[in-house]
C-alpha cells in the first residue's frame, strides 16, 4: 500500500475514532504507532523506534521524549505526542527543545495524532527553530507534502534533501502567511509601491487614503478571477469529447502491470509541477514500456515518461516546450528532483 493510501487509512480511522480516543496514552496507540508504521519504521523493533527515549538534558534527569527513530544507531527523529485536539501552535514543544542541542536527531516532530508539525535546526545550527517548516493534517492531507513524508521514510532517508526543501517549505509558508496579512491589511508601502505603479502624482496621506481601498478590492479581484478561470476550465474539460489514443488501448492490455515505483514516481512528477500547474491536470497512463505522465490527460502535452520496467537500467524521458525527448538515466526516485526546473517549464508551456 502507497504511502497516500496508508495516511488516507489513518484519517478515516481518526473521523471514527475521534470522540473515543481523549488521552495522550491513547493517541499514541491510535494513530501515532500507526503513522511511524507508514513511514516504514518497525514500531516494535527498538534498533528502530524506541518509545520513551531517554537522555539526561543538563540538570532535568530521566526526561522522555515519545518516540525516538533510529537510523544507523543514531536518533534522527523525535516525536513529541499530545492528546488528540490539542492546539499544537498554543502548545510550545518543550521536550523537543531541550532534547534537540544534545542530540543526533535533525528532525523533530509534535503531534496530536492528526496534526503533525515538523522542526529542524535551519535558522541557527543546533537549536530547534521556534516555528515549524512543515505542517501535515490528516483530516485534509495536502499531497504535495507526501513527497517529503516520503524523504524521513524508510528505506529512502535522506536527511540533506529533507533540509534542502524544508528552508524552501518554511519560508514559502511564511511568505504566503505574509501575502494573506497584506491583502486583508496594506501596509503603506504596500499600498505605495502599486499606487506608484499607475499614479503619477506625490503620494500624500490623502492619496494613500484613497488607494488603501483600491489595492485591496483590485487583489480581491484578481484572485476571484483566478478562481473563476480554473473553474471554467474544469467545467469544459468535462464536457470535452473522451479520445482514446493508442497509449489507452494499449493500457488496457491485461498484460501491463503497474508498479508501487511507477506510482512514486507520477506522485513525485506531480508535486513538483503543482508549483505551476493544478495538481487536477496532471495524470498518468501505463503502458507496457512506460509510464507516461501527461497535462490534461492529454497525450499530446507529454510532461515526461518513466521507463522502470527494467531494474538494472532506469531512465526518463524528459521533454522541451517542443516536445523533444531526451533519455536521462536515474538512479533512484530522488533524482527526478534534479530535473525539476525543467518540468515546470514543459508543463507550464502547455
Amino acid at each position: 500500500m502507497d504511502l497516500i493510501d496508508q495516511l488516507k487509512s489513518i484519517s478515516n480511522n481518526i473521523e471514527r475514532q475521534k470522540d473515543k480516543v481523549l488521552t495522550e496514552e491513547a493517541t499514541k496507540n491510535a494513530f501515532v504507532m500507526p503513522f511511524i508504521k507508514a513511514l516504514g519504521y518497525d514500531v516494535f523493533n527498538p534498533d528502530e523506534v524506541v518509545p520513551e527515549f531517554t537522555s539526561d538534558v543538563g540538570i532535568k534527569k530521566g526526561e522522555k521524549v515519545d518516540y525516538a527513530i533510529f537510523i544507523d544507531g543514531k536518533p534522527a527523529i523525535l516525536f513529541e505526542c499530545k492528546k488528540l485536539q490539542i492546539d499544537l501552535k498554543a502548545k510550545a514543544p518543550s521536550q523537543l527543545y531541550r532534547y534537540y542541542s544534545v542530540s543526533d536527531a535533525k528532525l523533530g516532530i509534535v503531534t496530536d495524532g492528526r496534526h503533525y508539525h515538523f522542526y529542524s535546526d535551519l535558522e541557527e545550527s543546533n537549536k530547534m527553530d521556534d516555528k515549524p517548516y512543515m505542517e501535515l493534517d490528516l483530516l485534509n492531507i495536502d499531497e504535495h507534502l507526501i513527497p517529503q513524508l516520503k524523504k524521513i521514510s524508510k528505506g529512502t532517508f535522506d536527511l540533506d534533501a529533507t533540509l534542502e526543501t524544508a528552508v524552501e517549505l518554511k519560508y514559502t509558508k511564511a511568505i504566503k502567511r505574509e501575502i494573506a496579512t497584506l491583502l486583508e491589511n496594506p501596509t503603506k508601502e504596500f499600498v505605495k509601491f502599486f499606487t506608484s505603479l499607475v499614479y503619477d502624482g506625490r503620494f500624500t496621506s490623502n492619496t494613500e487614503e484613497q488607494f488603501t481601498p483600491i489595492v485591496k478590492k483590485a487583489f480581491n479581484q484578481f484572485i476571484r478571477e483566478k478562481i473563476n478561470e480554473k473553474i471554467n476550465s474544469a467545467f469544459d474539460e468535462e464536457e470535452q469529447e473522451e479520445v482514446v489514443s493508442e497509449e489507452e488501448l494499449e493500457s488496457k492490455d491485461n498484460g501491463i502491470e503497474t508498479t508501487e515505483e511507477e506510482i512514486e514516481g507520477y506522485h513525485i512528477v506531480k508535486a513538483i509541477v503543482s508549483e505551476v500547474v493544478s495538481p487536477s491536470r496532471v495524470h498518468h497512463r501505463d503502458t507496457k514500456s512506460y509510464m507516461g505522465i501527461l497535462l490534461d490527460d492529454n497525450n499530446r502535452q507529454p510532461i515526461c515518461r518513466l521507463h522502470f520496467n527494467s531494474s538494472d537500467n532506469k531512465y526518463i524521458t524528459l521533454f522541451d516546450e517542443n516536445k523533444n525527448g531526451e533519455r536521462v538515466d536515474i538512479d533512484s526516485l530522488n533524482d527526478l528532483y534534479k530535473y525539476a526546473n525543467q518540468l515546470k517549464i514543459v508543463a507550464k508551456s502547455y
